[in-house]
């Protein structure tokens, strides 16, 4: 449920600001950012400022628009803690616009490395790279934080869509690079996008959307491995049929193949081999019509997967690429709490910087509680910076959480 609007914001509204103490010194460094054109120093909000400002909009369910965040910003506490004075809602709103996203990304970056690896399955100990999942469909996921989605272009009568292209790592449950395009061809294509952003020593996790040849070869070069789901309607040749185990079996391999993709109009050609593994899975015969696609009314129940791991037994191909959904499930926490109950701007670099500070928020609940986030923590440090719960209560919220993991890994 909402909360309820309130007329003013009082001082009692706002609580747990010590917990921003980890991100100032961070955000410190962009202090002086957009300020070039003011020679005469009258600029008053900066852009850690504006920055805070956004993570105290996040994490307080009182706070709901740029006018609340405006109001926060008369409390003296608010002032004392975040190093800002009051903060006119012009300024609030000329932010959007001033301040460069792109800064934001490398104080992503760098609360990413402090957060500790949650634990790998033993089961890919084998697996040298770091298993990172990709996808870059999931701005129709975010509608009210990216209702850009559906904002009308400053010429014509169109609409503009955007993408926000996510790169995740599983191990720490964070994601380690987002970029956010407008929706369409070209340099904005998501295989575009990560053929540009591909690092080296990574296991890129893909759906099918991302299945094109050159693409393959650019993460083979680059010293990564990828596990991409194939369309089912692609057509190889096998030129070596590998023997099962009982545990693929067990897992649901159907087969394991060394194959040649027939020819077609595809511009690239793999340069390296390719292994298909092909699992059992259900069929969706109701679900999408989507021509060749798993969810049209012909699919066969079978997920055809390509990878250039040839080494890795048949079942780990498929337990990596069932990893896929980790990215589904951040996504499923991050879109419905974070940042998503009001857009603050309708300019592509203001939704980014609302973007870039919701992932921050992700990040500060994880360093914050040792764990992946989950909707019952936010909801409760909701509580707390709202005055709801108190700071013993959260404290026990998480010491239970704690608690529980132990149990969970000595079983």
């Amino acid at each position: 449920m909402a909360p309820r609007k309130k007329d003013k914001i009082e001082p009692k509204d706002i609580t747990g600001l010590k917990y921003f103490d980890k991100l100032a010194p961070l955000l410190e460094r962009l202090h002086d950012d957009g300020c070039q054109r003011d020679k005469a120093g009258n600029r008053t909000l900066h852009f850690d400022q504006y920055c805070m400002l956004i993570l105290l909009y996040l994490f307080n369910p009182i706070v709901t628009s740029l006018r609340g965040i405006q109001q926060a910003s008369e409390l003296p506490k608010v002032q004392k803690k975040l190093g800002c004075a009051r903060a006119a809602l012009g300024s609030l709103s000329e932010a959007a616009t001033v301040f460069d996203a792109e800064r934001l990304k490398a104080i992503i970056a760098e609360l990413g490395t402090e957060l500790k690896p949650l634990g790998r399955d033993a089961r890919l100990k084998d697996i040298d790279h770091t298993l990172t999942l990709v996808d870059g469909t999931l701005i129709a996921a975010l509608p009210k934080l990216m209702q850009a989605s559906w904002l009308k272009q400053t010429t014509g009568s169109g609409l503009v869509k955007w993408r926000l292209h996510t790169q995740f790592e599983v191990e720490r449950y964070v994601p380690m690079r987002i970029d956010v395009t407008r929706d369409g061809g070209g340099a904005d294509d998501e295989r575009a996008v990560l053929q540009r952003t591909i690092e080296s020593d990574r296991l890129y996790v893909m759906d099918r959307g991302y299945a094109k040849f050159a693409l393959f070869n650019r993460i083979v070069s680059a010293q990564s491995s990828y596990v991409c789901r194939l369309r089912d309607n692609s057509v190889v040749e096998v030129v070596e049929e590998r023997p099962l185990s009982d545990a693929d079996r067990a897992a649901g391999v159907l087969s394991d193949q060394i194959v040649r993709f027939a020819n077609g109009k595809a511009k690239a050609r793999p340069d390296h081999p390719i292994r298909l593994v092909c699992v059992k899975c259900s069929p969706h015969t109701t679900r999408g019509k989507y021509r060749g696609g798993s969810s049209g009314v012909d699919s066969d129940g079978v997920l055809r997967i390509a990878t250039n791991l040839v080494d890795p037994p048949a079942e780990i191909i498929g337990l990596i690429y069932s990893r896929r959904w980790s990215i589904e499930i951040f996504f499923r926490f991050f879109k419905h709490m974070l940042g998503c109950r009001h857009l603050l701007s309708h300019d592509e670099n203001g939704i980014e910087i609302q973007t870039y500070c919701a992932i921050i928020a992700c990040l500060l609940i994880s360093l914050w509680t040792g764990r992946q986030p989950t909707l019952r923590t936010y909801e409760m440090i909701c509580f707390y910076f709202c005055g709801l719960a108190s700071e013993a209560e959260l404290l026990r919220h998480l010491a239970k959480l704690q608690l529980h993991d132990k149990s969970a890994s000595k079983n």
